[in-house]
């Protein structure tokens, strides 16, 4: 690794033996927390405020159905300590994350976790009181201009009445929340910090260290026995771990049945889908629809062993690309620049938004020692919005930029328009936004260039797009099913259990011409959105629903476009499908999922004639 001084374009981690220090990034790479708090005292100040004020949501016990005044006193006040919380939270969380082996930050997230559940019991009372107020009553409550910003959400309670329970089981819900948490700590905490990868060599033979990123980003390497050492690198501590990934595991299949038992629902999946108002016969026809269309994907790996020219087609051949990837060391500044033109359909002023953000410190940008993995947009009603990303100057690493900047842009909108009771957006639309960004970018890519290989590089990155994003995040919706209605069941959901259903799914999927490597039967053990139930086939959904949307904008012009910002501005002030129909796509029918997978057929068939 060379060395890093301000003055640097870019920085080289992709071939680099060490990871820098977070001390070594220029600071115009990093993120601004102290736009949230300008110091850890001022953190301490508002920490002590919210702790101080929740018993004053107390005093409201009891008085709810007075008249509409007192609810929305009530109301308010609640939100205006959930503000202060939602920055206490951000910024506690986001510290951590800058370094996780440095404990320095562990002690805010425990404690703002902590203080969030108490918020979460002080406030237990409002839902089971509201809902004991005579129907009629409250409807009056519902159609009053001085609770106009909460009548959604009042509306939404009605709908699920009967899986509120009384006060007191609410509190002592609200109260387990900090233990049904654990699981997911701890496997945060084993994958980030506690785990260690075995070095490896690249492909001019140096030994580099490994991390979670680095692993997946060698696994596209076109030197066959460097992606197979990351492959063996990256599962090696899975596999190792199995019985304690096993345990957190289980934790969390018992923690979904516990709460879904509770709140009177028939399964977990009903459970988790019922928030949103999601109908199960979504997430049902979605498995089905890509159950019943596999032969295109398993008629893709029949092609990507004939050019790669392999006796055997092993799993960790699946992610590089069959050509040369004529992108590769794309630097930070040409990766900003090659997402302002592609979301140049969005209009002037969602670009104009985009790049203020970057030159103001919404992103932070590279890889350091003990950065959590992976990328993410984050931050709360009362921040601007922030990117974590770990840029390795590839182009898949560009298009996470432009897939977070996606959700990014949603938050911004939302905010915006919203007022706090109904900016929040739920995850079936946040990967819609994210995506349509994606879609768009990869268009543009394909459009503008003429050059066979890249032509060939760019038609396989769509092909992977759809595999992973639709097939594959479909096959874990698949297995998430299985396993939540084993645990519900009392049937076997051992590490050995959950490796042969691994197993199976993938042959399914995958079909005969591929090798299933022992190791990859540990793969479930690395999926961190299974911590949050059945949110992964969101994904899918979320691809199929973009796609369309993309196609709508770059087709349709300015009325699609506005349509698409309209919907942006939406937040959660309606149910998501009825949102994205008002968008334009009915995702209701299984016919968004379809077409992606004509498009998947039609991009290999395109593929194939230029081969």
């Amino acid at each position: 690794m060379r060395n890093i001084n301000d003055k640097d374009i870019e920085i080289d981690l992709g071939s680099g033996a060490l990871l820098p220090k977070r001390s070594d990034i220029p600071a115009r790479f990093k993120w601004k927390l102290e736009d949230i708090y300008p110091d850890d005292s001022t953190w301490e100040t508002d920490f002590r405020s919210v702790k101080k004020r929740l018993p004053e949501i107390a005093s409201y016990s009891g008085r709810l159905g007075e008249s509409e005044k007192t609810m929305l006193q009530c109301f308010m006040l609640r939100d205006e300590i959930s503000v202060m919380l939602g920055k206490l939270i951000v910024y506690a969380n986001m510290k951590s994350h800058e370094d996780t082996a440095d404990s320095k930050y562990q002690g805010p997230v425990n404690r703002v976790s902590s203080l969030a559940v108490e918020m979460s019991a002080a406030s237990s009372f409002i839902t089971p009181e509201i809902l004991s107020i005579p129907e009629e009553k409250l409807r009056k409550f519902i159609e009053s201009p001085s609770l106009r910003d909460y009548s959604f959400n009042l509306k939404e309670l009605l709908r699920q009445k009967e899986h509120v329970l009384s006060n007191p089981e609410e509190t002592l819900l609200a109260k387990a929340g900090d233990m049904a948490g654990t699981s997911d700590n701890v496997f945060s905490m084993l994958t980030n910090a506690d785990m260690k990868f075995d070095s490896i060599k690249n492909e001019k033979g140096e030994k580099v260290e490994m991390s979670e990123e680095r692993a997946v980003s060698y696994l596209r390497s076109r030197k066959r026995s460097v992606r197979k050492a990351a492959f063996e690198s990256l599962y090696k501590p899975y596999c190792d771990m199995k019985n304690t990934l096993g345990a957190t595991f289980d934790g969390m299949l018992k923690t979904s049945k516990f709460y879904a038992g509770a709140r009177k629902y028939s399964s977990p999946l009903e459970a988790a889908l019922d928030s949103d108002n999601i109908p199960v016969s979504v997430y049902k026809k979605l498995v089905d629809t890509l159950e019943s269309s596999l032969t295109p994907l398993h008629r893709y790996l029949e092609v990507r062993k004939r050019v790669l020219k392999l006796k055997d087609l092993h799993m960790y051949d699946l992610y590089t690309p069959l050509v040369k990837d004529p992108f590769k060391e794309i630097p930070w500044s040409e990766a900003k620049e090659m997402m302002f033109r592609a979301l140049q359909p969005l209009g002037s002023e969602y670009l104009s938004i985009v790049r203020e953000g970057l030159e103001s410190g919404w992103a932070d940008v590279f890889p350091n020692k003990g950065k959590r993995s992976g990328a993410y947009s984050w931050g709360s009603y009362a921040t601007h919005p922030y990117i974590m990303m770990n840029y390795t100057n590839n182009l898949n690493d560009v298009s996470t930029l432009v897939h977070e900047m996606g959700h990014s842009m949603h938050s911004y909108y939302s905010r915006r328009k919203q007022p706090y009771p109904t900016a929040d957006y739920c995850i079936f639309t946040a990967e819609v936004a994210s995506t349509t960004n994606e879609v768009l970018f990869l268009n543009d890519l394909i459009a503008e260039t003429k050059n066979k290989k890249k032509q060939l590089y760019l038609l396989n990155r769509r092909l992977e797009n759809i595999r992973t994003t639709v097939y594959r995040q479909t096959m874990f919706a698949s297995f998430e099913s299985e396993v939540h209605s084993r645990a519900a069941a009392g049937e076997d959901t051992t590490p050995d259990a959950l490796q042969a259903l691994w197993y199976e799914l993938n042959r399914k999927y995958y079909g005969p011409d591929i090798i299933i490597d022992e190791p990859l039967k540990m793969e479930w053990a690395r999926i961190p959105h299974f911590y949050n139930p059945f949110y992964v086939y969101q994904y899918a959904t979320g691809f199929s629903a973009a796609t369309a949307l993309a196609h709508r904008i770059l087709n349709n012009g300015a009325a699609a476009r506005d349509q698409y910002l309209e919907f942006l501005s939406m937040g959660g002030s309606d149910y998501p499908i009825k949102l994205l129909k008002n968008a334009g796509v009915d995702m209701s029918s299984p016919k968004p999922v379809k077409e992606v997978v004509r498009i998947f057929t039609e991009t290999l068939d395109e593929m194939e004639k230029l081969l």
